[in-house]
């Protein structure tokens, strides 16, 4: 029998139907119950374009509040979304359209331009849709939690993008295991910055509508803007990668955060060590986490109370999801397995991919972590980033976060280069904070710090990294500097 519960959003908007479910940064609001009318009214107009239970529906859309009444709206239809990313070309959008199966884009206003480019027979803006005759049609009240809601595309540094599908029972324990892992409490507010249209910024809202939470809705990443929303504004919980840490250590100075600040969820790889151990000298509670697209966000997170024992650490498991090194003992690193209600069943309409990482209920991450005696996972760097010279393992993320101790480097990326010797070599892309530091010094410091084997052949003063729309190191583009 079919596990249903009543759709998440018609049920809080029952439930707290005069709570804020996003808050602007001019200091608007849009309530649950206005939420919800507003997505089953978007919905109404949808149906106008034949759009129904099954169909895949584009969202091209950067971050804003009608981008997810849109997605809203494709669940009350029983649809499902397909999130695309805004920063690809036309022909990445193409292959991502034919691949899925999309039937129509909507997009967002700024952007039907781009989406009338694509290869789809259906291409309308948020606006376009608003202005539709509303459909009589029966709306979904009750969510199939096996039903798929979202299909979201890896990166596809290694190949070709895959669809990952999202069934409504993904995003709905992805929302429960971090609750269990985090608490709730009644004063929530969870600032939202990431891409939305990446399952970290979509992940957000699930959880919004779940737990009858405000989120503080940032459609760009502006440091002042998160200070103030943390200092003023009430944010209790916000999502952020390593950058944004920086640029928000960097802008805070000697202040100090709230007493009500209470998580700053860092994902997006590993974290300097030096940069979570400043966080922790200034009482920010920074949890490093470990998830990705698969995973439904999330899928490991350190907790508060083990958050200074364990800097470095992405934490257990989540309940009740289960994490292992494969073939490996404790310190020992390995590939990272991941188990568990909140992880996708699998790739769409891709039959070598799902063969080649699910195995037994386990997905194969293609991420190297370990974990020490007690559980704790320690994620090392991903597989294809691994740099082997003279047959011994180079991890990026720890040259990385050596690196980035010295005075006076803003930004470091490391990346390998072939080498005849060797077979690869480090080289490292360092943005400084200023034009004194010499490469000499950088060297010196590191070599007291690094055997020699991982201590960077070259290194490189740049102006800024290549990252992608989450503010990620994209490494496999580092070298590209070199030609700019």
């Amino acid at each position: 029998m079919a596990e249903v519960i009543p759709h998440w959003l018609t049920k809080q908007a029952f439930l707290l139907p005069y709570q804020p479910a996003i808050e602007m940064v001019d200091g608007s609001t849009i309530t649950f119950l206005e939420l919800k009318e507003k997505s089953q009214e978007f919905a109404r107009k949808l149906a106008r374009l034949k759009i129904k239970k099954g169909s895949h529906v584009g969202v091209l859309s950067n971050n804003n509040a009608t981008m997810i009444i849109a997605i809203h709206a494709l669940s009350y239809l029983g649809a499902v979304a397909v999130l695309l990313n805004t920063r690809l070309t036309e022909d990445e959008l193409n292959y991502q359209l034919k691949d899925a199966e999309v039937m129509a884009v909507i997009s967002q206003d700024e952007l039907l331009d781009q989406a009338e480019k694509l290869d789809v027979d259906i291409a309308v803006s948020f606006s376009e849709v608003e202005k539709r005759i509303k459909e009589k049609v029966e709306l979904v009240d009750v969510i199939n939690l096996s039903d798929p809601f979202t299909i979201i595309y890896t990166s596809g540094t290694t190949g070709f993008p895959k669809g990952v599908v999202h069934t409504y029972g993904n995003h709905w324990w992805s929302a429960i295991g971090s609750a269990l892992n985090l608490g709730l409490q009644e004063t929530d507010k969870w600032l939202a910055v990431l891409p939305y249209f990446h399952v970290g910024g979509l992940s957000i809202f699930i959880k919004s509508a779940i737990y009858g939470m405000p989120v503080y809705l940032v459609e760009k990443f502006n440091e002042q803007i998160v200070l103030d929303a943390i200092i003023n504004r009430g944010v209790t919980i916000t999502s952020v990668v390593t950058v944004m840490v920086q640029r928000i250590l960097a802008t805070l100075g000697d202040n100090q955060f709230p007493n009500h600040f209470r998580c700053m969820l860092l994902g997006g790889g590993p974290a300097p060590v030096p940069l979570l151990e400043k966080a922790s000298e200034k009482s920010i509670p920074v949890f490093q986490s470990f998830g990705m697209t698969e995973t439904s966000s999330q899928i490991a997170t350190l907790s508060p109370r083990d958050s200074l024992q364990k800097v470095g650490s992405a934490g257990k498991a989540l309940f009740p999801a289960q994490i292992k090194i494969k073939d490996s003992v404790p310190n020992e690193i390995g590939e990272i397995l991941v188990k568990g209600p909140m992880v996708s069943s699998g790739y769409y309409n891709n039959k070598e991919a799902n063969e080649n990482s699910f195995y037994d209920g386990w997905l194969s991450t293609g991420d190297l972590g370990y974990t020490d005696e007690e559980g704790f996972l320690f994620v090392v760097d991903r597989r294809k980033d691994l740099i082997i010279s003279g047959g011994e393992n180079i991890y990026p993320s720890e040259i990385e976060s050596v690196l980035s101790g010295f005075e006076g480097v803003k930004e470091v990326g490391v990346t390998g280069i072939p080498d005849d010797h060797w077979g690869q070599v480090p080289v490292a892309f360092i943005v400084p904070t200023n034009e004194q530091i010499l490469k000499e010094d950088i060297m010196t410091y590191a070599e007291v710090k690094m055997a020699k084997y991982k201590l960077p052949k070259e290194i490189h003063f740049v102006e800024s990294l290549p990252r992608n729309a989450s503010n990620k190191l994209v490494r496999n583009k580092l070298l590209d500097l070199l030609q700019s």
